[in-house]
């Protein structure tokens, strides 16, 4: 009899980070990219201001944008800097520092998304 445990690999390796569960592979080096499927969602893009956690600073965040992770940071890149301001890309969110969620809006809306603004 089987353990449940056999198919179990190593998830985390303190010398290179996150491994594949598929490949066994670290993240960066993942041959199958199984892990990295653009997220499925209702094909609208969410944008919407937000503070907590963060110590009353506030971000813009862009959720829904099914891209493939590359294209999701080049993404990313266009928007911080037509902003002129910082970010960072996580979880197939975009985070964007600073209240730019009207200027966020109409830049998506003349690439073709389609937008709503989300939150407050």
């Amino acid at each position: 009899m089987k353990s449940a445990f056999a198919n179990a690999g190593l998830v985390y390796s303190t010398a290179s980070g996150r491994m594949c569960p598929t490949c066994r592979q670290p993240m960066a080096n993942c041959v199958c990219k199984t892990h990295m499927a653009p997220p499925k969602g209702d094909g609208v893009v969410r944008v919407s201001r937000e503070t907590k956690g963060r110590a009353g600073k506030g971000v813009t965040l862009i959720k829904g944008l099914a891209l493939e992770p590359a294209a999701l940071n080049e993404m990313g890149k266009q928007l911080k800097s037509g902003c002129g301001s910082g970010g960072t890309v996580k979880d197939g969110v975009i985070e964007v520092q600073g209240d730019h969620v009207d200027k966020i809006v109409q830049t998506l809306k003349e690439k073709g998304f389609s937008v709503k603004r989300a939150g407050g």
